[in-house]
């Protein structure tokens, strides 16, 4: 019987002596045409949540608007299907894909190739959910997190469950059939591995809005790459998440809240998780 989890882990603190490569190498594989935004916001969440080098591979025309939506972060631009570099493993330390990404037959191929690549500790979100429910398979992964809403979770399974007690169990068999960590998103996110799961207690309606997944794909992906196990990753990422939600709903109110917000106020949630 799996048990319920309510206390939240932290980052180690960092040394008064490190530098930019001891906090986190993320790559992020998101935007294609139309969706660029997408790549944008997973960027900078992953850049406000710690990370030391975040890594954007998106299609070579796109790159110019997410150079300036984020100056921060470094491109491998995408010209065709196979200029994903192969030594992945060697480059990063944690992969977060699908934001964006599109289910076109390249951006299949895109998705093929990044999983065959990597190893490592990654999340699996928006279309790349899709493109694995559409038949791209994948093999079990301990420290991979999944981050379906209801209606990817639909796809990947024929599920739809409703109560909390449903969600528990729908995510407790999803990993038992695909392995690693999942994130029912949600009001009242479940994170499950199988063994242990929680449910996230903050957020707000507010959240429900385009790009919102993008932020959250950006929190876990560099709490990863922070050397956080998948599980931790997945709960505090959602809790860092929501508690952004929360700040920004306090600023800007609910109806006016954008996944931009969310990013704004990353680090009012860090400087609430020293209050709790």
């Amino acid at each position: 019987m799996p048990s319920q989890v309510h206390d939240l882990p932290s980052l180690p603190p960092r040394a008064r002596d490190s530098h930019k490569g001891d906090h986190g190498r993320v790559l992020l594989v998101a935007g294609s045409p139309g969706m660029c935004g997408a790549a944008v916001l997973a960027a900078r969440a992953a850049l406000r949540c710690g990370s030391g080098l975040v890594t954007v591979a998106i299609p070579a025309a796109l790159s110019h608007g997410v150079t300036a939506a984020v100056p921060e972060a470094m491109h491998i631009h995408l010209t065709a299907d196979d200029d994903l570099p192969e030594d992945l493993d060697g480059r990063f330390d944690a992969l977060g894909v699908g934001p964006g990404l599109g289910t076109s037959d390249r951006s299949r191929r895109l998705l093929e190739r990044a999983l065959g690549s990597w190893s490592g500790p990654q999340v699996i979100d928006a279309d790349a959910l899709n493109l694995v429910a559409a038949g791209v398979p994948t093999s079990m992964h301990a420290e991979r997190v999944w981050t379906p809403h209801p209606g990817e979770l639909e796809r990947l399974t024929g599920q739809t469950p409703r109560e909390k007690d449903e969600r528990v169990r729908a995510c407790e068999c999803f990993v038992a059939q695909r392995g690693g960590v999942i994130v029912l998103k949600g009001h009242r996110t479940v994170i499950h591995d199988g063994r242990r799961y929680t449910v996230n207690r903050t957020g707000n309606p507010g959240m429900a809005t385009g790009g919102s997944g993008d932020v959250l794909t950006g929190v876990i992906t560099s709490l990863l790459g922070q050397g956080l196990g998948a599980f931790d990753a997945a709960r505090l990422g959602a809790h860092l998440h929501g508690a952004a939600g929360d700040a920004a709903a306090a600023r800007v109110g609910e109806a006016s809240l954008i996944a931009s917000d969310l990013v704004d106020c990353l680090p009012d949630a860090f400087a609430s998780l020293c209050r709790t």
